[in-house]
């Protein structure tokens, strides 16, 4: 089996070189980049599976990186490594694309548990080929990872692409904040933030913009559903 690719951006020595040998013990390629600037030029010059990304970067903090890694590549699962453990912390990392979020200090056996879910969630599966999940002329297939609507392909970032596979697997039944912070992003709504409407946004705008049939729809007080009319 070939081996994955990881691109690790630490800035502490030591934090970095404990992640790669662990990493390297699991059979995993890893690089690793000290700044924000040598990580997007090593990421412009190599494939990676993954992305191990710390906030507090000289010069260029990790969210600038992960902002300018998205402008590129949509679909690579970025964990973002921080000190900072808030939840206004976590949601800017999610605004600008992170997939998940560590905070240090950390175990390795945690690490890896994230690694491997991550990477789980980006490939493509080969036990179900056909698998296509449908509502109206909205399509998305779980194989490929890829959406259409209409016959045209959609371009989603990995969490949109999360928060639409959730939705078409609820398809008809109404799917609260709190059901998707949980299960999209994996931790506990905050009533005082927006950040599951400016996802819900995103995708209206990919999905239901230009299109009279909208798919996705918001039930005041309860949550969102995804149905045909």
């Amino acid at each position: 089996m070939e081996k994955q690719h990881i691109l690790i951006v630490e800035d502490e020595q030591k934090v970095a070189n404990f992640i790669k040998k662990g990493l390297e013990t699991q059979s995993f390629e890893a690089l690793i980049a000290e700044d924000g600037q040598t990580a997007i030029n090593t990421f412009s010059k190599h494939t990676f599976d993954l992305v191990i990304l710390d906030i507090g970067l000289p010069g260029m903090s990790g969210l600038e990186v992960c902002a300018k890694i998205r402008e590129s590549n949509t679909q690579v699962p970025i964990l973002m490594l921080t000190a900072l453990g808030s939840m206004a912390d976590k949601l800017s990392g999610f605004e600008v694309g992170t997939d998940d979020y560590l905070v240090k200090p950390f175990d390795f056996m945690e690490l890896l548990v994230r690694v491997k879910a991550l990477l789980k969630r980006s490939t493509p599966s080969s036990t179900s080929p056909n698998e296509i999940l449908k509502v109206s002329d909205l399509e998305l297939d779980l194989a490929q990872k890829l959406a259409f609507r209409g016959g045209r392909q959609i371009e989603l970032t990995a969490k949109e692409y999360s928060l639409l596979e959730y939705l078409m697997r609820n398809r008809g039944r109404v799917i609260s904040k709190v059901d998707i912070a949980e299960n999209v992003w994996d931790i506990n709504f905050d009533t005082g933030t927006n950040f599951i409407e400016v996802y819900i946004n995103y995708l209206r705008n990919k999905v239901d913009k230009g299109f009279e049939n909208k798919l996705i729809h918001t039930v005041v007080g309860m949550g969102y559903v995804l149905k045909a009319k």
